[in-house]
């Protein structure tokens, strides 16, 4: 990795970024609702057969694969990952540095759209995914392989754990939700995406540091 950015910042200027730019796409798509969902949402790919008999619906476009990060279900999607973006993104980028980090962000939230098109193309429901929750569950994972005895908390049950075992813990969670199909309406195994493409990436770079 590229070592400590300097100086040290609680909110360091990638993570700034995304806060503003997620805080402003909330904003316009309060005003412009279905509209920006149609066009920047991530959309299942149209594997039906025979004439295009999905042209009524909104469409996959390559582009929608970062645009879906910045678009949220509510309120409190939005506060719940914009939290955990600045909680675990600045230890991150402060670690590694902007552009180091900026790469790492937008490959987990890439990853984490081709996860879901992978599973929501398999089924018959057509649904749209939002959210920053790819990205920042490869944060997650960065955090927890970087300072992995630094002690976290469960929303619910109130437990505190090392960050080591919260990773393990929130990608068990999200494993056996995608699985049984529990806690539908949220994106399990974009999460995971997220979490398998930044692992790969953080190995990848282990042997080969990135040298931008």
């Amino acid at each position: 990795m590229s070592g400590f950015a300097t100086p040290y910042t609680s909110v360091p200027p990638v993570v700034k970024s995304l806060l503003i730019v997620n805080g402003i796409m909330f904003v316009l798509q309060m005003y412009m609702g279905n509209t920006m969902i149609a066009e920047l949402a991530l959309w299942p790919l149209d594997l039906s057969p025979g004439p295009d008999i999905a042209s009524t619906r909104p469409q996959f476009g390559i582009s929608q694969l970062v645009t879906y990060a910045f678009l949220h279900g509510g309120v409190m999607h939005l506060l719940l990952n914009m939290y955990a973006l600045w909680m675990f993104g600045s230890r991150i980028e402060n670690l590694w540095g902007s552009k180091v980090f900026t790469v790492y962000y937008f490959v987990c939230v890439i990853g984490a759209g081709l996860m879901q098109l992978l599973v929501s193309s398999q089924g018959e429901n057509i649904y749209p995914t939002v959210g920053a929750s790819g990205g920042v569950f490869g944060l997650l994972l960065a955090f927890g392989m970087f300072f992995p005895r630094e002690r976290l908390i469960l929303i619910f049950p109130p437990i505190p754990m090392e960050a080591r075992w919260f990773v393990v813990v929130f990608g068990a969670i999200e494993l056996w939700f995608g699985i049984t199909g529990t806690a539908e309406g949220i994106a399990h195994f974009a999460h995971l995406g997220g979490m398998l493409f930044g692992f790969v990436l953080i190995l990848y770079w282990k042997k080969h540091p990135p040298r931008f």
